[in-house]
C-alpha cells in the first residue's frame, strides 16, 4: 500500500490545476480560430453584421478619417456630415510639386468605386484594380482581412445624399 504524502497531493493537485489551464486556454484559442477562419471565408452570423459594420464605422471615422478627404467641407472649413463621404475636391496640397496630384476623392459611401473584393485588395495591399498604388494623398493601406472587409460593410451602409 502506498501512502501519499501532503507534499505529493499538493504537487498533484498543482499539476491538476495546470493541465486544466492548458485545457481551458486551448478550448478559448481554437474557439478563436474558428471564428477567424469563418471571417477568413467570408461568413458573418447575423448578430454579428452590425458588429462587422460598427467596427467598419470605427476604422472609417476614428482611424483613417476618410471623411478628411471624401466629405465636401462646409462654409467653417468642417466636413459636411450631410455629404458624408460622397467625394469631395482635394484640399490638401503637397509641398513639392507631384505629377498627376489628385483634385477630387471619389464618393467612397453607398456604392464603393470599385467591388467588394477590389475593395478589399486596396486596403490591405494599397493597390487599385488597375495595379497600381494610389496617388497621395491617399495612405497606402495594409489593413487586416477582416477590417478591410468591416470597412467596405460600413460604406455600403452609408445613405448617399440623393437617397
Amino acid at each position: 500500500m502506498r501512502v501519499q504524502t501532503s507534499t505529493t497531493v499538493a504537487f498533484s493537485a498543482g499539476v491538476f490545476r495546470a493541465c486544466l489551464l492548458l485545457l481551458l486556454v486551448t478550448l478559448s484559442n481554437l474557439g478563436e480560430t474558428q471564428n477567424a477562419k469563418s471571417m477568413e471565408k467570408g461568413e458573418i452570423r447575423p448578430n454579428e453584421k452590425q458588429n462587422v459594420e460598427s467596427r467598419g464605422q470605427y476604422i472609417v471615422e476614428d482611424l483613417a478619417i476618410c471623411g478628411q478627404c471624401h466629405t465636401p467641407r462646409d462654409g467653417s472649413g468642417a466636413p459636411d456630415r450631410t455629404k458624408w463621404l460622397q467625394g469631395a475636391p482635394v484640399w490638401l496640397k503637397s509641398a513639392e510639386p507631384v505629377e498627376n496630384w489628385p483634385l477630387e476623392a471619389p464618393r467612397i459611401a453607398g456604392v464603393p468605386p470599385g467591388t467588394d473584393a477590389e475593395m478589399v485588395t486596396l486596403l490591405t495591399t494599397g493597390v487599385w484594380r488597375t495595379g497600381t498604388h494610389l496617388r497621395p494623398p491617399m495612405p497606402q493601406f495594409r489593413m487586416s482581412r477582416p477590417d478591410a472587409e468591416s470597412v467596405v460593410a460600413y460604406l455600403k451602409t452609408v445613405k448617399p445624399a440623393w437617397q
